[in-house]
């Protein structure tokens, strides 16, 4: 995968380059935010890191010009700032991921394999995460040998969710997704409805209650 690293410190940097070219990644770099938001055109980035803190032009601003040219680029923001209104900040405005500084390399892999496994979920037929499938052409969902019966709304949500897989995704982000024009920000609906889906697809549940954000996909 080709993964673009902006990124202001150095050090910060040359450990990532050492550590995702040993992982099988080509890495380009940036320093400033104008410089990355001008590399993050480039079709062939497959995957952004993007520090909050930068010279020039800020993670949020270069967020947002990525998010206007190339909507379906997985940015991973990697920043110190592990308050719980910045993480919300960036996932409603469009990050794929947050991960805090200082981070273990392991875990930065795992997110990172995560996003190619949903990149690569794209264009398939069916969605498969453990053991819940689901046919994206005829909109039905099993778990195991078990076909759950949906509604629409709830297929759509469980869609969401599924190809969103192990990311920390607010209530606001399920709301607009799933819900659009529709979408009323003071309703409750989003728990109501992930309260359903976890009774429709019973025990072990593969969603999780993100405390002070909202829910997360992850196979039990």
């Amino acid at each position: 995968m080709r993964i673009l690293a902006i990124e202001d410190e150095p050090a910060i940097l040359r450990m990532l380059e050492r550590g995702l070219s040993a992982a099988g990644h080509h890495v380009i770099t940036a320093e400033t935010g104008v410089d990355g938001a001008i590399l993050a055109e480039d079709d062939a980035v497959e995957l952004v890191l993007l520090d909050i803190s930068l010279p020039e032009l800020d993670g949020y601003a270069v967020l947002a010009r990525i998010r206007a040219r190339r909507p379906d680029l997985p940015v991973v923001m990697l920043t110190a700032r592990d308050d719980l209104s910045n993480k919300v900040r960036a996932l409603d405005r469009g990050a794929d991921d947050y991960v805090t500084k200082p981070f273990a390399f392991e875990e930065l892999l795992a997110r990172i394999r995560a996003l190619e496994r949903r990149a690569d979920q794209v264009t398939a037929t069916d969605l498969v995460i453990g053991d819940v499938r689901l046919d994206l052409l005829g909109r039905r969902a099993w778990r195991a040998d078990r076909l759950i019966e949906l509604s629409n709304r709830e297929y759509v949500l469980l869609e969401y969710l599924m190809r969103h897989e192990e990311q920390a995704l607010s209530r606001t982000q399920i709301l607009y997704a799933v819900w659009e024009y529709d979408a009323d920000p003071t309703s409750n609906v989003v728990d109501v409805y992930i309260r359903y889906l976890r009774r429709k697809l019973g025990e072990p549940s593969p969603i999780d209650t993100v405390r002070g954000v909202g829910y997360r996909y992850e196979a039990p």
